[in-house]
């Protein structure tokens, strides 16, 4: 896709259509305006040898012809988490910014809701490593008993109850700490990071069809703030939302874009709704915040020959072609104090981005926003490429579209699974501060099972 190096979304490339998006009724097209718009810390165990086994198991898909992500040709609508806790620290819900302020102290690991569905299709674990001499012999450690857990680290424990192993003593990782998915023409992965003490993103990735049957690709990642209430159930609920809003309404005729604009919205009902209905957990503990639940959301759709963008607060996207002489570009403008700093000339980018304020977002789905204003632009790119789907915990490790590009593998339109892998594990040796979650979908859609359910 040609493109600019300066200008915001709709400047950077010439067949971008504007941000509002057209009437239910009018035919794809039209144009409206839109408004403008130390990293660190030592591995932990659960994460150390990642890249090595995401190396290990790509080498085993190629072999056997299927990778490890591979799923059910279905696609992935998540419903929200019921994890009650949330995050401490001081927030002003009816302050100007929304900050993303990193979670409270490590707490002892829950387990996952069993009712959420995205799960690894084969679960994640770091290369496995002989037992400890010190290892307990007794035949009860040899072979556990029936239901009896086995730790995922050190593959010589079994797991108590309290989710700690008793050979190595290690918290054993959540369903939710590392999850992988991939269908044909899409695949995300969503890791915890060094620092936080739980994943508090989310993602959700589907087939969907147009009207004449073609495949319709789609992804959702969505990013919990720290600082809000229920972070990982604001996110989980908006992206799950979002994949069905769309999904109901791709096949009926509704433009992309218009399908997008409406599945923000969608998605901001739900995410308002947690608001209305606290957690007892949460209604008890005086030392956890009670604003709002919140989120930002990022989503793509192809299909077409139509890749359409829908966000709200800092999570980006990111067109890279496949011909790599050709100039990346980020398709987003952050809803955040940086943004609008650099927008208003009153900073240089590198001095907002500089400042301690700037990944202070101004714009988020949850009760307390101020007016949601949702983004949307749709493209038409003139060449094969993929579009990168992201919260910060990426793009914190890889900002600029040129950056982003030189880490993403040369076959990602081929290999979306590895591709996602390989940005996910460039944020972990970064430092892993965040929470990081990576969607990749080659665009144009590849022929495959539309419709699938």
């Amino acid at each position: 896709m040609q493109v600019h190096a300066q200008g915001d979304a709709q400047s950077r490339a010439p067949h971008a259509e504007a941000s509002v998006p057209p009437s239910a009724g009018s035919p794809y097209g039209g144009h409206a305006h839109r408004a403008a718009a130390s990293h660190g810390g030592a591995p932990d165990p659960r994460i150390a040898g990642y890249d090595l086994a995401a190396e290990a198991a790509d080498r085993s898909a190629d072999a056997n012809g299927s990778g490890p992500g591979t799923g059910p040709a279905g696609p992935t609508v998540p419903a929200a988490s019921t994890d009650p806790t949330g995050p401490t620290g001081p927030t002003d819900p009816a302050g100007p910014p929304h900050p993303q302020a990193p979670g409270g102290p490590a707490e002892p690991p829950a387990q996952s809701p069993a009712s959420s569905p995205i799960t690894p299709d084969t679960p994640f674990a770091p290369p496995p490593s002989p037992p400890s001499p010190s290892s307990p012999s007794s035949p009860e450690h040899q072979t556990p008993a029936q239901g009896t857990s086995i730790c995922a680290l050190c593959h010589a424990g079994t797991v108590t109850g309290d989710g700690y192993c008793e050979n190595c003593g290690h918290a054993q990782p959540r369903e939710r700490d590392h999850m992988e998915r991939e269908l044909p023409g899409v695949a995300a992965v969503t890791d915890r990071g060094h620092r936080h003490h739980r994943n508090e993103d989310f993602f959700a990735v589907a087939e969907g069809a147009l009207p004449d049957g073609s495949p319709a690709v789609l992804a959702i990642v969505c990013d919990g703030v720290s600082s809000a209430s229920r972070p990982d159930d604001a996110s989980a609920a908006a992206s799950g939302v979002a994949a069905r809003s769309l999904l109901a309404a791709l096949p009926g005729g509704t433009h992309p874009q218009r399908a997008m604009h409406d599945a923000i919205l969608a998605a901001a009902k739900s995410v308002n709704a947690l608001a209305a209905a606290p957690s007892q957990a949460q209604q008890h503990d005086p030392y956890r915040q009670q604003n709002a639940p919140a989120c930002t959301f990022v989503g793509a759709v192809v299909g077409g020959g139509l890749l359409v963008i829908g966000w709200v607060g800092d999570s980006r996207a990111y067109w890279v072609p496949d011909d790599r002489s050709a100039p990346a570009v980020r398709l987003t403008e952050d809803d955040s104090w940086a943004a609008q700093m650099v927008a208003n000339n009153l900073m240089s980018e590198a001095e907002a981005y500089a400042d301690d304020r700037a990944h202070a977002i101004t714009g988020w789905l949850g009760a307390d926003a101020y007016e949601l204003e949702p983004h949307t632009a749709s493209f038409k790119p003139d060449g094969p490429g993929v579009v990168v789907v992201c919260t910060d915990g990426l793009w914190n490790y890889a900002e600029a579209a040129e950056q982003l590009a030189a880490v993403l593998p040369g076959d990602a339109h081929d290999r979306p699974l590895h591709s996602a892998r390989t940005l996910v594990a460039h944020a972990l040796a970064g430092g892993g501060h965040d929470n990081v979650t990576v969607a990749v979908v080659p665009f144009p859609a590849p022929p495959g099972r539309a419709g699938s359910a």
